[in-house]
Protein backbone atom coordinates (compact mmCIF):
# COMPACT_ATOMS: atom_id res chain seq x y z
CA UNK A 1 0.00 0.00 0.00
CA UNK A 2 2.82 2.40 0.90
CA UNK A 3 4.55 1.64 -2.40
CA UNK A 4 1.37 2.13 -4.45
CA UNK A 5 0.59 5.46 -2.76
CA UNK A 6 4.09 6.82 -3.33
CA UNK A 7 4.06 5.80 -7.01
CA UNK A 8 1.54 8.59 -7.65
CA UNK A 9 2.86 12.15 -7.31
CA UNK A 10 -0.72 13.31 -6.73
CA UNK A 11 -0.40 11.97 -3.18
CA UNK A 12 1.99 14.85 -2.44
CA UNK A 13 -0.55 17.37 -3.69
CA UNK A 14 -2.99 15.90 -1.20
CA UNK A 15 -0.41 15.93 1.58
CA UNK A 16 0.43 19.57 0.83
CA UNK A 17 -3.28 20.49 0.83
CA UNK A 18 -3.83 18.83 4.21
CA UNK A 19 -0.71 20.43 5.69
CA UNK A 20 -1.65 23.88 4.42
CA UNK A 21 -5.23 23.60 5.66
CA UNK A 22 -4.38 22.29 9.12
CA UNK A 23 -1.54 24.63 10.05
CA UNK A 24 -0.70 28.31 10.04
CA UNK A 25 1.59 30.33 7.81
CA UNK A 26 4.64 28.17 8.54
CA UNK A 27 2.65 25.07 7.56
CA UNK A 28 1.54 26.70 4.31
CA UNK A 29 5.12 27.69 3.51
CA UNK A 30 6.27 24.15 4.28
CA UNK A 31 3.55 22.71 2.03
CA UNK A 32 4.52 25.05 -0.82
CA UNK A 33 8.21 24.22 -0.53
CA UNK A 34 7.40 20.51 -0.34
CA UNK A 35 5.23 20.47 -3.46
CA UNK A 36 7.65 22.81 -5.26
CA UNK A 37 10.44 20.34 -4.51
CA UNK A 38 8.34 17.50 -5.93
CA UNK A 39 7.66 19.51 -9.10
CA UNK A 40 11.38 20.12 -9.50
CA UNK A 41 12.31 16.49 -8.90
CA UNK A 42 9.75 15.30 -11.46
CA UNK A 43 11.38 17.55 -14.05
CA UNK A 44 14.87 16.39 -13.09
CA UNK A 45 13.95 12.71 -12.93
CA UNK A 46 12.08 12.51 -16.21
CA UNK A 47 14.00 15.05 -18.28
CA UNK A 48 17.55 14.36 -17.14
CA UNK A 49 18.22 11.44 -14.82
CA UNK A 50 16.22 8.66 -16.42
CA UNK A 51 17.26 9.28 -20.04
CA UNK A 52 20.89 9.57 -18.92
CA UNK A 53 20.83 6.37 -16.87
CA UNK A 54 19.10 4.21 -19.52
CA UNK A 55 19.07 1.31 -17.10
CA UNK A 56 16.56 -1.51 -17.27
CA UNK A 57 14.25 -2.19 -14.38
CA UNK A 58 14.96 -5.21 -12.15
CA UNK A 59 13.12 -8.40 -12.95
CA UNK A 60 9.50 -8.04 -12.01
CA UNK A 61 9.41 -11.56 -10.54
CA UNK A 62 10.24 -10.00 -7.20
CA UNK A 63 7.30 -7.60 -7.54
CA UNK A 64 4.21 -9.78 -7.96
CA UNK A 65 1.04 -8.09 -9.07
CA UNK A 66 2.69 -5.15 -10.86
CA UNK A 67 1.01 -4.85 -14.25
CA UNK A 68 1.40 -3.59 -16.85
CA UNK A 69 5.18 -3.70 -17.09
CA UNK A 70 6.63 -0.15 -16.82
CA UNK A 71 8.46 1.04 -19.92
CA UNK A 72 10.60 3.76 -18.36
CA UNK A 73 14.07 3.51 -16.91
CA UNK A 74 14.27 3.16 -13.15
CA UNK A 75 17.45 4.83 -11.91
CA UNK A 76 16.79 6.69 -9.70
CA UNK A 77 13.50 5.56 -8.14
CA UNK A 78 11.02 8.30 -9.03
CA UNK A 79 8.74 7.40 -6.12
CA UNK A 80 11.62 7.60 -3.65
CA UNK A 81 12.81 10.87 -5.20
CA UNK A 82 9.38 12.47 -4.83
CA UNK A 83 9.00 11.23 -1.25
CA UNK A 84 12.46 12.52 -0.28
CA UNK A 85 11.84 15.84 -2.06
CA UNK A 86 8.54 16.48 -0.26
CA UNK A 87 9.85 15.45 3.16
CA UNK A 88 13.09 17.44 2.75
CA UNK A 89 11.23 20.52 1.52
CA UNK A 90 8.92 20.45 4.52
CA UNK A 91 11.84 19.92 6.94
CA UNK A 92 13.74 22.87 5.45
CA UNK A 93 10.82 25.21 6.02
CA UNK A 94 9.49 23.77 9.28
CA UNK A 95 11.30 20.96 11.12
CA UNK A 96 8.26 20.52 13.36
CA UNK A 97 5.96 19.65 10.45
CA UNK A 98 8.79 17.79 8.76
CA UNK A 99 8.70 15.22 11.54
CA UNK A 100 5.29 14.14 10.21
CA UNK A 101 6.55 13.71 6.63
CA UNK A 102 9.84 11.97 7.38
CA UNK A 103 8.36 8.66 8.62
CA UNK A 104 6.55 8.17 5.31
CA UNK A 105 9.73 8.77 3.31
CA UNK A 106 11.71 6.52 5.65
CA UNK A 107 9.07 3.79 5.36
CA UNK A 108 9.18 3.95 1.59
CA UNK A 109 12.98 3.73 1.66
CA UNK A 110 12.71 0.61 3.82
CA UNK A 111 10.16 -1.01 1.52
CA UNK A 112 12.23 -0.19 -1.57
CA UNK A 113 15.37 -1.63 0.02
CA UNK A 114 13.75 -5.05 0.47
CA UNK A 115 13.97 -5.95 -3.23
CA UNK A 116 17.70 -6.57 -3.43
CA UNK A 117 20.77 -4.61 -4.45
CA UNK A 118 19.20 -3.04 -7.56
CA UNK A 119 16.31 -1.70 -5.53
CA UNK A 120 18.59 -0.37 -2.79
CA UNK A 121 20.69 1.46 -5.39
CA UNK A 122 17.63 2.97 -6.99
CA UNK A 123 16.13 3.98 -3.64
CA UNK A 124 19.41 5.61 -2.57
CA UNK A 125 19.74 7.47 -5.87
CA UNK A 126 16.13 8.63 -5.62
CA UNK A 127 16.64 9.88 -2.06
CA UNK A 128 19.72 11.87 -3.15
CA UNK A 129 17.88 13.41 -6.10
CA UNK A 130 14.93 14.33 -3.89
CA UNK A 131 17.03 15.94 -1.15
CA UNK A 132 19.10 17.76 -3.78
CA UNK A 133 15.95 19.15 -5.41
CA UNK A 134 14.65 20.42 -2.06
CA UNK A 135 17.98 22.15 -1.38
CA UNK A 136 17.95 23.60 -4.90
CA UNK A 137 14.67 25.41 -4.21
CA UNK A 138 16.57 27.57 -1.71
CA UNK A 139 18.42 29.18 -4.63
CA UNK A 140 15.19 30.82 -5.78
CA UNK A 141 13.24 30.87 -2.53
CA UNK A 142 15.47 31.08 0.57
CA UNK A 143 14.17 29.75 3.86
CA UNK A 144 12.85 32.53 6.06
CA UNK A 145 14.49 32.76 9.50
CA UNK A 146 12.27 31.97 12.47
CA UNK A 147 13.30 35.18 14.25
CA UNK A 148 11.13 38.27 13.97
CA UNK A 149 12.57 41.46 12.49
CA UNK A 150 14.51 43.68 14.88
CA UNK A 151 12.84 46.91 16.05
CA UNK A 152 13.35 49.52 18.77
CA UNK A 153 11.06 49.92 21.80
CA UNK A 154 8.64 52.88 21.71
CA UNK A 155 9.58 56.21 23.30
CA UNK A 156 6.29 56.15 25.20
CA UNK A 157 5.30 52.76 26.67
CA UNK A 158 2.24 51.15 25.09
CA UNK A 159 -0.67 50.69 27.51
CA UNK A 160 -1.19 47.23 29.00
CA UNK A 161 -4.85 46.47 28.23
CA UNK A 162 -6.00 43.74 30.61
CA UNK A 163 -8.60 41.49 29.00
CA UNK A 164 -8.39 43.88 26.02
CA UNK A 165 -10.14 46.76 27.80
CA UNK A 166 -9.57 49.91 25.71
CA UNK A 167 -8.79 48.03 22.50
CA UNK A 168 -10.87 49.12 19.51
CA UNK A 169 -10.57 46.20 17.07
CA UNK A 170 -11.73 46.22 13.45
CA UNK A 171 -12.09 42.75 11.90
CA UNK A 172 -12.18 42.41 8.10
CA UNK A 173 -13.55 38.94 7.20
CA UNK A 174 -12.99 39.46 3.47
CA UNK A 175 -9.20 39.60 3.80
CA UNK A 176 -8.39 35.97 3.05
CA UNK A 177 -8.50 32.29 3.89
CA UNK A 178 -7.14 32.78 7.40
CA UNK A 179 -10.49 34.22 8.53
CA UNK A 180 -13.37 31.95 9.43
CA UNK A 181 -16.65 32.25 11.33
CA UNK A 182 -14.78 31.23 14.47
CA UNK A 183 -12.21 34.03 14.21
CA UNK A 184 -14.34 36.66 15.92
CA UNK A 185 -15.28 34.23 18.70
CA UNK A 186 -11.61 33.38 19.18
CA UNK A 187 -10.78 37.06 19.53
CA UNK A 188 -13.62 37.57 22.02
CA UNK A 189 -12.35 34.64 24.09
CA UNK A 190 -8.79 35.97 24.11
CA UNK A 191 -9.78 39.61 24.81
CA UNK A 192 -13.29 39.59 26.31
CA UNK A 193 -13.38 43.34 27.08
CA UNK A 194 -12.19 44.55 23.67
CA UNK A 195 -14.65 46.46 21.49
CA UNK A 196 -14.84 44.41 18.30
CA UNK A 197 -16.37 45.80 15.10
CA UNK A 198 -16.96 43.53 12.12
CA UNK A 199 -16.41 45.17 8.73
CA UNK A 200 -19.48 44.46 6.59
CA UNK A 201 -19.92 44.76 2.80
CA UNK A 202 -20.80 48.35 2.02
CA UNK A 203 -19.01 49.77 5.07
CA UNK A 204 -16.33 52.42 4.72
CA UNK A 205 -13.21 50.80 6.20
CA UNK A 206 -11.30 54.07 6.52
CA UNK A 207 -14.22 55.70 8.35
CA UNK A 208 -14.53 52.73 10.73
CA UNK A 209 -10.82 52.87 11.49
CA UNK A 210 -10.89 56.62 12.07
CA UNK A 211 -13.84 56.36 14.47
CA UNK A 212 -12.19 53.48 16.32
CA UNK A 213 -8.93 55.43 16.66
CA UNK A 214 -10.77 58.45 18.12
CA UNK A 215 -12.41 56.20 20.73
CA UNK A 216 -9.05 54.55 21.50
CA UNK A 217 -7.40 57.94 22.11
CA UNK A 218 -10.26 59.01 24.40
CA UNK A 219 -9.98 55.79 26.44
CA UNK A 220 -6.17 55.72 26.55
CA UNK A 221 -6.29 52.44 24.66
CA UNK A 222 -5.20 51.17 21.26
CA UNK A 223 -6.41 50.46 17.75
CA UNK A 224 -6.48 46.89 16.48
CA UNK A 225 -6.89 45.38 13.01
CA UNK A 226 -7.48 41.79 11.99
CA UNK A 227 -7.15 41.24 8.26
CA UNK A 228 -4.74 41.10 5.37
CA UNK A 229 -1.95 43.47 4.44
CA UNK A 230 -4.33 45.95 2.80
CA UNK A 231 -6.33 46.22 6.03
CA UNK A 232 -3.12 46.51 8.06
CA UNK A 233 -1.91 49.26 5.72
CA UNK A 234 -5.08 51.30 6.34
CA UNK A 235 -4.83 50.64 10.07
CA UNK A 236 -1.21 51.77 10.26
CA UNK A 237 -1.96 55.03 8.45
CA UNK A 238 -4.82 55.70 10.88
CA UNK A 239 -2.71 54.80 13.93
CA UNK A 240 0.15 57.03 12.78
CA UNK A 241 -2.24 59.93 12.16
CA UNK A 242 -3.86 59.67 15.61
CA UNK A 243 -0.63 58.69 17.41
CA UNK A 244 -2.25 55.60 18.93
CA UNK A 245 -0.65 52.12 19.33
CA UNK A 246 -1.66 49.48 16.81
CA UNK A 247 -2.32 45.76 17.36
CA UNK A 248 -1.92 43.71 14.16
CA UNK A 249 -3.70 40.33 14.18
CA UNK A 250 -2.81 37.84 11.40
CA UNK A 251 -6.20 37.52 9.70
CA UNK A 252 -5.29 37.57 6.01
CA UNK A 253 -4.04 35.06 3.47
CA UNK A 254 -0.32 35.83 3.65
CA UNK A 255 0.09 38.24 6.63
CA UNK A 256 3.47 39.48 5.41
CA UNK A 257 3.77 42.33 7.90
CA UNK A 258 2.38 40.42 10.88
CA UNK A 259 4.93 37.64 10.31
CA UNK A 260 7.87 40.06 9.96
CA UNK A 261 6.66 41.72 13.15
CA UNK A 262 6.61 38.38 14.97
CA UNK A 263 2.85 38.05 15.44
CA UNK A 264 2.41 34.51 14.17
CA UNK A 265 -0.86 33.75 16.00
CA UNK A 266 -3.84 35.53 17.53
CA UNK A 267 -2.60 34.43 20.96
CA UNK A 268 0.77 36.13 20.36
CA UNK A 269 -0.93 39.49 19.83
CA UNK A 270 -3.31 39.05 22.76
CA UNK A 271 -0.39 38.33 25.12
CA UNK A 272 1.45 41.44 23.93
CA UNK A 273 -1.64 43.66 24.35
CA UNK A 274 -2.27 42.53 27.91
CA UNK A 275 1.39 42.89 28.88
CA UNK A 276 1.93 46.22 27.08
CA UNK A 277 4.82 44.80 25.02
CA UNK A 278 5.48 46.87 21.89
CA UNK A 279 8.06 48.11 19.39
CA UNK A 280 8.20 50.87 16.80
CA UNK A 281 8.53 50.59 13.02
CA UNK A 282 9.27 52.90 10.12
CA UNK A 283 6.56 53.61 7.57
CA UNK A 284 7.19 54.21 3.88
CA UNK A 285 5.57 57.23 2.25
CA UNK A 286 4.76 58.03 -1.38
CA UNK A 287 3.93 61.72 -1.85
CA UNK A 288 2.49 63.33 -4.94
CA UNK A 289 4.91 66.07 -5.96
CA UNK A 290 3.37 69.53 -5.82
CA UNK A 291 0.57 68.80 -3.31
CA UNK A 292 -0.01 67.37 0.15
CA UNK A 293 -1.45 64.01 -0.92
CA UNK A 294 0.44 60.94 0.17
CA UNK A 295 0.03 57.20 0.70
CA UNK A 296 1.77 55.18 3.40
CA UNK A 297 3.04 51.62 3.04
CA UNK A 298 4.27 49.15 5.64
CA UNK A 299 5.66 46.55 3.23
CA UNK A 300 6.18 47.60 -0.37
CA UNK A 301 5.49 50.15 -3.06
CA UNK A 302 5.62 49.13 -6.71
CA UNK A 303 4.95 50.56 -10.13
CA UNK A 304 4.78 48.77 -13.46
CA UNK A 305 3.99 45.08 -13.93
CA UNK A 306 5.03 44.00 -10.41
CA UNK A 307 1.47 44.02 -9.02
CA UNK A 308 0.27 41.95 -11.99
CA UNK A 309 3.13 39.51 -11.40
CA UNK A 310 2.26 39.15 -7.70
CA UNK A 311 -1.38 38.42 -8.49
CA UNK A 312 -0.44 35.87 -11.17
CA UNK A 313 2.02 34.16 -8.80
CA UNK A 314 -0.44 34.01 -5.90
CA UNK A 315 -3.10 32.42 -8.12
CA UNK A 316 -0.72 29.64 -9.14
CA UNK A 317 1.55 29.02 -6.15
CA UNK A 318 -0.97 26.94 -4.18
CA UNK A 319 -0.98 24.42 -7.03
CA UNK A 320 2.59 24.39 -8.31
CA UNK A 321 4.72 26.07 -5.65
CA UNK A 322 6.06 29.60 -5.27
CA UNK A 323 9.06 29.47 -7.61
CA UNK A 324 7.34 27.71 -10.55
CA UNK A 325 4.40 30.11 -10.13
CA UNK A 326 6.81 33.06 -10.22
CA UNK A 327 8.36 31.85 -13.49
CA UNK A 328 5.00 31.15 -15.17
CA UNK A 329 3.56 34.45 -13.94
CA UNK A 330 6.61 36.39 -15.10
CA UNK A 331 6.47 34.89 -18.60
CA UNK A 332 2.78 35.75 -18.88
CA UNK A 333 3.20 39.31 -17.60
CA UNK A 334 6.18 40.05 -19.84
CA UNK A 335 4.29 38.73 -22.86
CA UNK A 336 1.28 41.00 -22.28
CA UNK A 337 2.69 44.00 -20.40
CA UNK A 338 4.46 47.15 -21.53
CA UNK A 339 7.47 48.91 -19.99
CA UNK A 340 7.37 52.43 -18.57
CA UNK A 341 9.48 55.43 -19.59
CA UNK A 342 10.44 57.09 -16.31
CA UNK A 343 12.89 59.48 -14.71
CA UNK A 344 14.41 58.15 -11.47
CA UNK A 345 16.35 60.72 -9.44
CA UNK A 346 16.92 62.76 -12.60
CA UNK A 347 17.97 59.84 -14.83
CA UNK A 348 15.81 58.65 -17.75
CA UNK A 349 15.09 54.90 -17.72
CA UNK A 350 12.85 52.34 -19.37
CA UNK A 351 11.60 49.89 -16.75
CA UNK A 352 9.36 46.86 -16.55
CA UNK A 353 8.87 47.55 -12.88
CA UNK A 354 10.20 49.38 -9.87
CA UNK A 355 9.89 47.97 -6.36
CA UNK A 356 10.59 49.88 -3.13
CA UNK A 357 10.55 48.02 0.18
CA UNK A 358 9.98 49.65 3.55
CA UNK A 359 13.33 48.46 4.90
CA UNK A 360 15.90 46.12 3.37
CA UNK A 361 14.38 42.89 2.12
CA UNK A 362 15.95 39.48 1.68
CA UNK A 363 16.98 37.71 -0.47
CA UNK A 364 18.74 39.93 -2.98
CA UNK A 365 17.22 39.61 -6.41
CA UNK A 366 13.75 39.48 -7.83
CA UNK A 367 11.59 37.80 -5.18
CA UNK A 368 12.00 39.68 -1.86
CA UNK A 369 10.53 37.65 1.00
CA UNK A 370 11.33 39.00 4.46
CA UNK A 371 13.04 41.74 6.49
CA UNK A 372 15.40 41.49 9.43
CA UNK A 373 14.83 45.05 10.69
CA UNK A 374 11.75 47.28 10.80
CA UNK A 375 13.44 50.60 11.61
CA UNK A 376 16.56 50.87 9.43
CA UNK A 377 15.45 54.16 7.81
CA UNK A 378 16.07 52.84 4.27
CA UNK A 379 14.09 52.10 1.13
CA UNK A 380 15.11 48.91 -0.69
CA UNK A 381 14.78 49.83 -4.38
CA UNK A 382 14.89 47.21 -7.16
CA UNK A 383 14.22 47.99 -10.81
CA UNK A 384 14.03 45.67 -13.82
CA UNK A 385 15.42 47.38 -16.89
CA UNK A 386 13.65 47.21 -20.27
CA UNK A 387 16.21 49.20 -22.25
CA UNK A 388 18.93 46.53 -22.47
CA UNK A 389 19.11 44.19 -25.51
CA UNK A 390 16.92 41.08 -25.21
CA UNK A 391 15.75 42.30 -21.82
CA UNK A 392 12.78 39.89 -21.56
CA UNK A 393 14.80 36.83 -22.48
CA UNK A 394 17.68 37.77 -20.19
CA UNK A 395 15.26 38.41 -17.33
CA UNK A 396 13.59 35.01 -17.68
CA UNK A 397 16.93 33.19 -17.96
CA UNK A 398 18.29 35.00 -14.91
CA UNK A 399 15.22 34.07 -12.86
CA UNK A 400 15.37 30.44 -14.02
CA UNK A 401 19.04 30.13 -13.10
CA UNK A 402 18.78 32.07 -9.84
CA UNK A 403 21.33 34.64 -11.00
CA UNK A 404 19.12 37.73 -11.25
CA UNK A 405 20.83 39.40 -8.27
CA UNK A 406 24.02 39.65 -10.40
CA UNK A 407 22.33 40.35 -13.75
CA UNK A 408 22.57 43.70 -15.53
CA UNK A 409 18.80 43.54 -16.08
CA UNK A 410 18.24 44.21 -12.36
CA UNK A 411 19.49 47.34 -10.62
CA UNK A 412 19.29 47.78 -6.85
CA UNK A 413 19.93 50.53 -4.31
CA UNK A 414 19.26 51.31 -0.66
CA UNK A 415 18.27 54.95 -0.31
CA UNK A 416 16.45 57.29 2.06
CA UNK A 417 14.62 59.20 -0.66
CA UNK A 418 13.72 58.58 -4.29
CA UNK A 419 12.07 60.86 -6.84
CA UNK A 420 10.10 59.19 -9.62
CA UNK A 421 8.40 60.70 -12.69
CA UNK A 422 6.49 58.64 -15.26
CA UNK A 423 6.90 60.04 -18.79
CA UNK A 424 5.17 57.32 -20.82
CA UNK A 425 3.06 54.30 -19.95
CA UNK A 426 0.24 53.53 -17.52
CA UNK A 427 1.52 54.01 -13.94
CA UNK A 428 -0.18 51.20 -12.00
CA UNK A 429 0.67 51.99 -8.37
CA UNK A 430 0.50 49.31 -5.69
CA UNK A 431 0.90 49.78 -1.95
CA UNK A 432 1.34 46.64 0.16
CA UNK A 433 0.05 44.59 -2.76
CA UNK A 434 -3.12 46.67 -3.26
CA UNK A 435 -3.40 48.40 -6.65
CA UNK A 436 -4.83 51.92 -6.39
CA UNK A 437 -6.84 53.97 -8.86
CA UNK A 438 -4.44 56.87 -8.48
CA UNK A 439 -2.37 57.67 -11.56
CA UNK A 440 0.17 60.11 -10.14
CA UNK A 441 3.03 60.64 -12.56
CA UNK A 442 5.40 62.45 -10.22
CA UNK A 443 6.08 60.88 -6.82
CA UNK A 444 8.59 61.25 -4.01
CA UNK A 445 9.28 58.16 -1.91
CA UNK A 446 10.76 58.47 1.57
CA UNK A 447 10.42 57.14 5.13
CA UNK A 448 8.77 58.32 8.35
CA UNK A 449 11.12 56.92 11.03
CA UNK A 450 9.49 55.01 13.92
CA UNK A 451 6.09 56.29 12.84
CA UNK A 452 3.92 53.61 14.40
CA UNK A 453 3.93 51.74 17.72
CA UNK A 454 3.06 48.07 17.36
CA UNK A 455 2.24 45.39 19.91
CA UNK A 456 4.34 42.24 19.76
CA UNK A 457 5.34 39.65 22.40
CA UNK A 458 8.40 40.49 24.49
CA UNK A 459 9.82 36.99 23.96
CA UNK A 460 10.46 37.91 20.30
CA UNK A 461 12.81 40.68 21.48
CA UNK A 462 14.47 38.39 24.02
CA UNK A 463 15.07 35.83 21.22
CA UNK A 464 16.78 38.52 19.13
CA UNK A 465 19.04 39.52 22.04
Amino acid sequence: MLRRAADHDAVWLGAAAVLGACGGRSARRAALRGIGSVALVVAINHALAKPAARSSRPLLDALPGVFPRPSTSSLPSSAMASAAAFASGVVLESPRYGMAALPFAAGLAYVRAQGGLDHRRRAAAGALVGMGAALLTCRWWPVKPEAAAAAAPPRKPAPALKQGKGLQLIVNPSSGVAWSKDTTETLRALLPEAAITLFEPGDDLLALLDQAAVRAVAEGGALGVCGGDGTVNAGSATAARHQVPLAVFPGGTFNHFAVDLGNQTMDDVARAIQAGDAVTADVGRASSAGDDEHQLFLNTFSIGVYSELVHARERLEKRIGKWPALVVGLAKVLATGSPLSVVVNGRARRLWLLFAGNGIYHPAGFAPTYRTQLDDGLLDVRAVEAGTPLARTRLLLAVLTGTLHSSRVLTTAQVRRLELEVLEGEPHLAYDGEVTDATYRHLVLDKIPQAVTLYRPADQDQWLR
